[in-house]
């Protein structure tokens, strides 16, 4: 996206705001499926940006939703509940009995409380239910091999239950493709060990690689050759069923750009100081340490380039922690420069402590390919939230 077409929403929108660019996102997904293997299914998690669900739903297999909350968001959306997987780490009972019996959606079983909670439902409704079992990557998520083994053993001609196969998933922005080896080498050996008990083989894998993103400037890694060796991994595995990838952060986070003005300028103990109407509170990158690290940032200005100088870039928050980026030079900066943060597509609107100090939520934009701009969310006020109820 060229400096004009920012410019101009910038002229019709006020920070702070994200805006999410829908050209990228498509670009995105089809990259992604060029690199992997035919057949290969994407799933995509909500979490990592809930405001993008309806935009990918045509473009993937699966959105995979981990949360009452999630669920209702794809829901208000008419989105297919074929697509869902419903998954986290805790399914409450209300939630399963009013939803279990009337969706086609597939369902996580994170605990041996979880999946006798799912039967139970799925005997009182009379309703069949999909189920990957999810598999421990050693924390508190997932079952043990034993438990599934059990599991598998017991219930495998159960009418109502529907056993497509194993989830495993075991973290986020993993570079090293030795330990990707290893997890798909486990888990290959889990599934065909699965085969052999039940005599034909799971329908599916989901599996969460934890692709990376470089975030920062300096980054150096090379994704088409990660991901030309993740794919060799993949078609080395025994398996014979669907494999399906979910994926979040790799899917979205190239697409969102956060863009936040320049409010006011100082100079404390020979050290140049810009305050921004934005802030950690909206801004979140992976990695970060107190803005030690360099993310590609575009300077919007109307104003002729003067002496680059380093400016150290802290937001509207009043903790000496609110630092987007230290140093960042630049060829002069005035108030009312405009600050566009890239790569800011994936939980940045989410996980930032947007209800700290009452700060208004900012607007958040989708851009079309063909250049039309839906307003998905306007600026919210916040401080209702955290307003006591009156006692009368």
């Amino acid at each position: 996206m060229d400096k004009a077409v920012m410019s101009h929403l910038l002229s019709e929108h006020a920070t702070p705001m994200y805006l999410f660019d829908g050209d990228a996102l498509q670009q995105r997904v089809s990259y992604l499926r060029s690199k992997l293997p035919q057949g290969v299914g994407l799933c995509y998690a909500i979490k990592a940006n809930p405001f993008l669900a309806g935009y990918l739903s045509p473009l993937v297999e699966r959105l995979e939703l981990c949360s009452p909350g999630e669920y209702r968001i794809c829901e208000e959306q008419n989105l297919p509940t074929s697509q869902f997987v419903v998954s986290g780490v805790y399914k409450t009972p209300d939630f399963i009995q009013n939803i279990l019996p009337y969706s086609p959606a597939i369902f996580t079983v994170e605990s041996m409380e979880q999946f006798h909670l799912l039967h139970r439902t799925a005997q009182e409704s009379g309703s069949p239910v999909a189920l990957l079992l999810r598999l421990t990557s050693g924390n508190q998520f997932g079952l043990e091999q034993e438990e599934i083994t059990s599991i598998l053993t017991q219930y495998q001609n159960d009418p109502l239950l529907h056993f497509k196969g194993i989830q495993y998933f075991s973290g986020t922005q993993k570079t090293s493709l030795k330990r990707l080896a290893r997890e798909l080498t486990k888990v290959d050996e889990f599934l065909q060990a699965l085969e052999a008990l039940l005599g034909h083989p799971m329908e599916e894998l989901e599996f969460g690689p934890g692709f990376p993103v470089g975030y920062y400037v300096d980054d150096t890694f090379q994704e088409g050759e990660f991901l030309d060796e993740f794919a060799q991994l993949l078609q080395n595995m025994t398996f014979s069923g669907t494999i399906t990838l979910e994926l979040g952060r790799s899917l979205v986070a190239h697409c969102g750009t956060y863009f936040t003005q320049v409010v006011d300028l100082k100079r404390n103990h020979k050290q140049n100081y810009a305050i921004v109407d934005g802030g950690i509170h909206q801004l979140v990158y992976y990695g970060q340490s107190m803005a030690m690290k360099l993310p590609p940032i575009r300077h919007i200005t109307k104003h002729s380039p003067g002496n680059e100088e380093p400016w150290n870039i802290c937001g509207s928050l009043c903790t000496i922690n609110d630092i987007l980026v230290k140093q960042l030079p630049l060829p002069s900066l005035h108030i009312g420069d405009v600050l566009a943060f890239e790569r800011a597509g994936a939980y940045c609107m989410t996980e930032g402590i947007s209800l700290f100090l009452s700060r208004d939520l900012p607007a958040i934009l989708y851009r079309h390919p063909d250049g039309t701009v839906d307003e998905l969310r306007p600026h919210l006020e916040t401080y209702p939230l955290n307003t006591p109820n009156q006692k009368k």
